[in-house]
């Protein structure tokens, strides 16, 4: 008798572990958002290369996480990658604020930097971000410097001994 009611126990200790671990798992997927529309503004910018930029990277702003990616589209005009933000409303920039992809170390998640301007006028919902830098793709970095380092080392092979 006392057997089963230890099992008992400790099934539903098993059970209300997993439910946790389920509900935590939920948590992290959707984002863990807990701001509403109403709290924030939504901004717009385009850059030629974003990198690995996803949906809900964070927006920060001196470190601090000010906002979420919100969309990522591929505009048909000029190609270039036009990217949605959601900034929270407390966050005011400044029209001439700049933007640009950054990496959390050197192998981590890419996120958006915003660079507050000096204008006196505030970016609104639906504004655009003009001043933007593109990612630095690790790739593109290492194949840079091969090449100039290919040119290098055959120049110097061309040159004359003396």
């Amino acid at each position: 008798m006392k057997r089963s009611v230890l099992e008992l126990w400790v099934g539903i200790f098993v059970v209300l572990g997993v439910a946790a671990l389920l509900f935590l798992s939920f948590r992290v997927a959707s984002g863990g958002s807990d701001s509403n529309s109403g709290d924030s503004y939504t901004v717009t910018a385009s850059f030629n290369d974003i990198g690995g930029l996803k949906v809900k990277a964070p927006v920060k702003s001196a470190g601090v996480v000010v906002g979420r990616v919100t969309g990522v589209v591929l505009d048909p005009k000029d190609y270039r990658a036009k990217v949605s933000m959601q900034l929270q409303k407390q966050y005011q920039f400044s029209t001439d604020t700049s933007a640009q992809i950054l990496t959390s170390g050197i192998l981590g998640e890419q996120y958006i930097g915003l660079m507050q301007g000096a204008e006196e006028e505030h970016l609104a919902n639906g504004s655009n971000i003009d001043l933007t830098s593109d990612a630095l793709v690790l790739e593109q970095l290492i194949g840079k410097f091969m090449t100039s380092f290919a040119e290098k080392n055959a120049g110097d092979a061309e040159a004359p001994a003396k």
